[in-house]
């Protein structure tokens, strides 16, 4: 059964369709994969390689994927529902197939210093796709150009052309067909690129074709190491500091920049270097900027761990000011719900030295001791109250009918009426009703 490319269009009449996908399960244990069957024949409705399809498959759930060009077999690993590949097969179609003007599937991609272009057939709109998915690197690498083969029979009569204009170097390649459609692609009026490739110039013309993403950076980032993206990452957060207060929508910016360049955990470690300083509880920083940090670190334990280094070299650069607050920072930020006590009481049984020398981190903990021992016991007397029945108020008006209510010492459930008249002694006027409750209940 035939589908719509754009499932979103109901019309029964619509021209674009695809076949739906067919999806084969193989193998068991550690070698179980699922093998996409009919891959070739739906890349071809999309106008895209198989290997596209394949690799954004891959991106999304987290696995390995294998493509067989020559023999026309596509694996994912692992065990993966055709129903749930298809439904991630309209996300592949948005990002990477359909027009953002009219949003019909009639477009071409176009690989260009470092940018992926695409241009309408259908409404001749030209524009760049998002960069911050991790198939747009796989795309970089391998532009729709040198994927004839998985194309079809079509596509290898294009290569057969391209060949014989290799041949006529002076019959002018206006006239022929591959050049002819390659300069459709981008209609008439080409987008001009700009000759100057040093890393400024295409930094800037990134920015421009972004549509204003709030300076995001759209490049092959993701390819760099760590660390490089770490650099990358902090000087974003730096000049987001300096152009004025951050705001919700810039705390937003940060966050998608973190999970672009795939840093979010280590993340913190950049926020404490910019966001605190030697006024840091004075200026109550932690608490100015928590919502911030619960983006990175709520139910996040490896961010919250990669927090307590930032925080460890954060009194290391300001010894002097920040060493006898650590217990006052340090609660805080469990007050702010920034950091768990399950991190904090992990972090307490060992001093390490992976951000700020041993000598430093052994003075940190040192210091930090009474708020452990603080939140240890804090942590015994919930464990002890959880276990006891009997509910304890320290108001001093409700104790005593409190602990009437819930113990089942008879000592305590005096019926007498001499048990009754103390009762009522001890107790405002305003509280002789509740001690009526009392008694009723004593003497059920």
């Amino acid at each position: 059964m035939a589908l719509n490319v754009n499932r979103s269009v109901q019309d029964a009449f619509y021209r674009y369709k695809m076949p739906r996908l067919q999806a084969k399960v193989e193998g068991k244990g550690n070698g179980i994969k699922t093998v996409l069957v009919n891959m070739v024949d739906v890349a071809r409705a999309l106008s895209r390689p198989p290997t596209y399809v394949t690799k954004y498959f891959g991106c999304e759930l987290g696995a390995q994927t294998n493509a067989d060009v020559k023999n026309e077999r596509y694996i994912v690993n692992g065990c993966h529902e055709a129903g749930k590949l298809q439904d991630m097969l309209d996300g592949f179609i948005k990002k990477f197939v359909l027009c953002e003007k009219c949003e019909n599937p009639e477009t071409v991609l176009k690989v260009k210093k470092a940018l992926i272009g695409a241009s309408c057939k259908a409404c001749g709109h030209i524009f760049t796709l998002d960069m911050r998915h991790k198939l747009t690197a796989f795309i970089l690498k391998h532009p729709p150009e040198k994927e004839i083969e998985s194309q079809g029979p079509s596509q290898t009569k294009k290569k057969d052309r391209k060949e014989k204009n290799g041949k006529k170097e002076g019959g002018g390649g206006s006239d022929d067909g591959e050049n002819g459609e390659g300069d459709d692609d981008w209609g008439e009026d080409e987008v001009d690129w700009g000759e100057d490739t040093s890393e400024d110039a295409v930094r800037k013309r990134m920015e421009a074709l972004s549509g204003g993403l709030g300076g995001l950076v759209i490049d092959n980032d993701l390819e760099k190491p760590e660390v490089d993206r770490i650099n990358i990452f902090h000087d974003f957060v730096k000049k987001k500091i300096q152009a004025g207060p951050l705001t919700s929508v810039s705390q937003k910016e940060i966050l998608s920049e973190a999970e672009r360049l795939e840093v979010k955990n280590k993340a913190p470690i950049v926020l404490c270097e910019l966001l605190f300083d030697e006024k840091m509880m004075k200026e109550k920083q932690i608490t100015k900027h928590k919502n911030l940090f619960l983006r990175f670190t709520h139910e996040n334990p490896k961010a919250q761990k990669y927090l307590m280094g930032g925080l460890e070299k954060t009194v290391e650069s300001q010894e002097a000011a920040l060493l006898p607050r650590v217990p006052h920072i340090l609660k805080e930020v469990f007050e702010t719900d920034i950091l768990e006590e399950e991190v904090i009481l992990e972090w307490s049984k060992k001093v390490s030295k992976k951000y700020v020398g041993k000598e430093i981190a052994q003075k940190i903990h040192d210091k930090a001791a009474p708020f452990i021992t603080w939140l240890k016991e804090a942590e015994e007397e919930s464990d002890e109250s959880s276990d006891d029945d009997i509910d304890v108020d320290f108001d001093e008006r409700a104790k005593i009918s409190k602990i009437k209510e819930t113990s089942a010492e008879p000592e305590k459930a005096t019926t007498n009426g001499n048990g009754s008249a103390a009762a009522g002694g001890q107790a405002d006027d305003d509280n002789k009703e509740e001690e009526a409750d009392d008694i009723d209940i004593d003497d059920i």
